[in-house]
């Protein structure tokens, strides 16, 4: 386990080094003087060429490339060019409210769409699959933007049920102290999860409900429920262990889009404020994250998938 864990965490930091290559090398092509993009299209040359000198943007990308790492290495993310503040405040400030939003829905999620897929595996075929199975595919293939417009045209302007945007306030747990206005934004990204959840979850139990072990379970005459319990759930859920680590991205992508629709204060929409105004160290300190996260996903799943499955050898 020591190796392994050793072995991925060497992968985590190779792949990170890689993003941020990547990353830093096409922001900056993109627009090659932040000078400019901080002081405006008023600046003079001289005012935009004194600020990328005092900065450091007139160097070689190499050069500022390593800069970049060496700051990183010393916990230093750098300094918001339009905020004029550390972006390590910035994370900090509204990771938690981004955290309690995701971790929320996903639980929602599995909540409702690991029963779910197993009883649409059960009633394969039947009338309440086939509406399930429908319902699924329209909320996956349906942009996440379009779900969260829909529902507040439908629960906030229509039916005034709950808010159209987002609560405002600074804490962490918004979700809790103000329910009303966070259903919206909770709803449309567990939406999303569970129709992708389910869905797996369906094929997985309906490949257990083929296996040899149920049909002796059966033969042994368990009742449907003792066979439901006892052996098709714990692995029929299984796999949806390693869906849950690989779908971080999915979800800070979806994140994204819902903090930017419902103008929910978290990192999602500080990313979107960034990206419009070419802020390029919160830029590259998001994508950082995001990388970060989905490998340490991947290696939560791993490493549980083994836990509950001993059959599984980390190697």
């Amino acid at each position: 386990m020591a190796r392994y864990l050793v072995r991925r965490v060497l992968t985590a930091v190779v792949v990170l080094i890689g993003i941020s290559m990547v990353t830093f090398a096409l922001l900056h092509i993109m627009s090659p003087s932040p000078g400019r993009d901080v002081l405006g299209l008023q600046a003079s040359r001289a005012s935009v060429a004194a600020y990328n000198l005092a900065h450091g943007f007139d160097r070689p990308l190499v050069s500022q490339y390593l800069t970049y790492i060496n700051q990183l290495l010393h916990g230093n993310l750098g300094r918001s060019y339009k905020l004029n503040q550390s972006v390590d405040a910035l994370l900090a400030e509204n990771a938690g409210r981004t955290a309690m939003l995701v971790g929320v829905s996903l639980a929602i999620a599995i909540a409702i769409a690991m029963p779910l897929g197993i009883f649409q595996a059960v009633k394969r075929n039947k009338a309440a699959d086939n509406v399930v199975t429908a319902l699924a595919f329209t909320t996956y293939s349906m942009p996440t933007f379009f779900l969260g417009l829909l529902l507040i045209d439908l629960f906030a302007l229509r039916l005034h049920l709950f808010t159209a945007e987002a609560s405002q306030s600074t804490s962490a747990f918004v979700i809790f102290t103000d329910p009303r206005s966070m259903v919206l934004p909770v709803a449309t990204m567990a939406a999303v999860s569970i129709a992708l959840y389910s869905r797996y979850q369906r094929s997985a139990a309906l490949d257990q409900l083929a296996q040899d072990y149920i049909r002796l379970a059966r033969a042994k005459g368990l009742s449907a429920r003792l066979v439901l319990t006892r052996h098709l759930v714990r692995n029929a859920c299984l796999p949806m262990i390693t869906l849950i680590g690989l779908s971080v991205p999915l979800l800070l992508a979806g994140n994204l889009v819902i903090e930017s629709v419902f103008n929910y204060p978290g990192l999602g929409l500080l990313f979107f404020d960034s990206l419009q105004n070419e802020d390029y160290p919160v830029l590259l300190a998001y994508t950082l994250l995001s990388g970060a996260l989905t490998v340490a996903g991947n290696l939560a799943a791993d490493i549980a998938l083994a836990v509950a499955d001993p059959r599984i050898e980390l190697t």
